[in-house]
């Protein structure tokens, strides 16, 4: 009755021209949770997005998928964590096309949304199959299907549908055609097109992933703050770019990523449709160590321990922000613990879509309307196969974490109580083998055994 009760509460709040909102979910590329002002931020500016969580309300609680972009993402579009997904980590693989996989813009599509991709896919990792994506459930695409390929901003091409968008005078690291400028661009477009709705963006950015790369502008602003002595000059780097101002460069970055989410609430506003927008921001995994950048130089995990890579909370719990004008109620903080997971069945909710019957999530609804019982977790568990493997599970304030799963059939354990110990500094394994027993215990449930052979566990291979 209560949920009911939410969801009429709900339906109330929008006028009847508009009974389904617009939705927009903004993903960052291994953005830390403490890179923006608004997470505890000292030095790199976000006025913008320190607005939406001003205006909305911010997730003190909210973890990414996976510790890299790839099952991070799959677990976002499914609905499911890196337990049930297809795709569990990084490499040259892909989603595998309907019946298999199913992603719930394709659910948003049958109910009447435009559903568009802009930026880095998520469908795949090192793959050139640019039809997946529409084959999926998007109606429009443009950026990149290769993750490795978006590690460049300055692109040789980009996929515009099916057809390559090229870019000639573009050498990967210079050139005339900045990826960052033009997904924005592509990005406003759209909305501008589509203004009539209903609409589901997913708007998949970059920043601030290696390669370092900023226009002149935004580096201006850092120098005089930095005061950053340049690095020697140095042969290129066979792969990312060599930046002689790293600091300097990464601030400007997530600076002007920034000022691009305040172009996007400008054009919502301007066109009188911000009243029926929800927009999300959050990034795909923790704090990244590459191309010359320094998790440390920013202190980008903020108090958490770890970054991209680590099953620490450093690893995936994430900056998540929520901005709904005239929805949400403004200048609210939560530490509910949510996950990628719980997008799909949030989205499906608001839209009418059909309710995904065999997610791991639960709807963000009530916490996001201010109504009715939210759900909660039991558990939220993590598998990752790269550096001999890591598996995790938090339920409650207990958090373990398996290390050497691919190779170990009695992997090493770490459990921590994050509730007292956030840091995750103080090892309880050996005082508390009953917890970890029941918790080893309760990982082996919330699984099923990967089809893929690179995504299997010792006692499985």
């Amino acid at each position: 009755m209560k949920r009911l009760i939410s969801i009429l509460a709900f339906a109330l709040l929008l006028p009847v021209s508009a009974s389904k909102p617009n939705v927009i979910y903004i993903l960052a590329d291994d953005l830390g949770y403490g890179d923006l002002g608004c997470y505890g931020q000292k030095v790199i500016k976000t006025p913008n997005l320190d607005r939406m969580a001003a205006e909305g309300i911010r997730f003190t609680q909210h973890y990414s998928g996976s510790t890299v972009c790839a099952p991070s993402r799959s677990c976002l579009l499914q609905g499911m964590h890196t337990g049930h997904t297809y795709v569990r980590g990084n490499g040259s693989l892909q989603m595998r096309r309907d019946p298999h996989d199913p992603i719930f813009p394709a659910a948003l599509k049958r109910v009447g949304y435009h559903t568009a991709l802009i930026g880095k896919s998520g469908l795949g990792c090192n793959t050139d199959d640019a039809a997946l994506v529409l084959d999926k459930g998007f109606d429009y695409f443009f950026g990149y299907t290769s993750h490795t390929a978006a590690h460049f901003y300055y692109p040789n091409y980009l996929w515009r549908n099916t057809e390559k968008v090229t870019y000639p005078n573009n050498t990967l690291h210079d050139g005339d055609h900045y990826s960052s400028e033009v997904v924005t661009g592509e990005a406003l477009n759209y909305i501008e097109k589509q203004k009539d709705g209903p609409f589901f963006l997913h708007l998949a950015l970059q920043v601030p992933h290696a390669s370092l790369r900023a226009k002149e502008e935004w580096k201006e602003k850092y120098r005089p703050i930095l005061k950053e002595k340049l690095l020697p000059p140095r042969e290129k780097h066979p792969h990312y770019s060599y930046e002689r101002e790293p600091k300097t460069t990464f601030a400007a970055m997530i600076s002007y990523m920034d000022h691009n989410v305040g172009l996007l609430m400008k054009k919502l506003e301007e066109l009188g449709i911000a009243e029926n927008t929800l927009v999300m921001f959050a990034s795909d995994n923790g704090a990244m160590r590459e191309g010359g950048h320094k998790m440390e130089s920013f202190n980008s995990s903020g108090l958490l321990r770890g970054g991209k890579r680590d099953l620490y909370e450093g690893g995936v719990r994430v900056p998540m922000i929520a901005w709904w004008p005239g929805k949400i109620q403004p200048g609210q903080t939560t530490d509910h613990p949510s996950a990628f997971w719980d997008i799909s069945p949030t989205v499906r909710e608001l839209s009418g879509a059909e309710t995904q019957k065999d997610t791991d999530g639960h709807s963000l609804v009530p916490t996001l309307l201010g109504g009715g019982d939210q759900k909660k977790h039991d558990y939220l568990y993590w598998e990752f196969f790269e550096a001999g493997g890591k598996r995790s599970i938090l339920k409650g304030n207990w958090k373990l974490i398996l290390f050497n799963t691919n190779k170990d059939a009695n992997p090493r354990a770490e459990l921590y109580n994050i509730g007292n110990d956030l840091a995750e500094k103080t090892n309880l394994a050996e005082k508390n083998s009953g917890k970890v027993a029941e918790l080893i215990t309760l990982m082996d449930q919330a699984r099923t055994p990967s089809e893929n052979r690179s995504f299997r566990l010792k006692s499985e291979k």
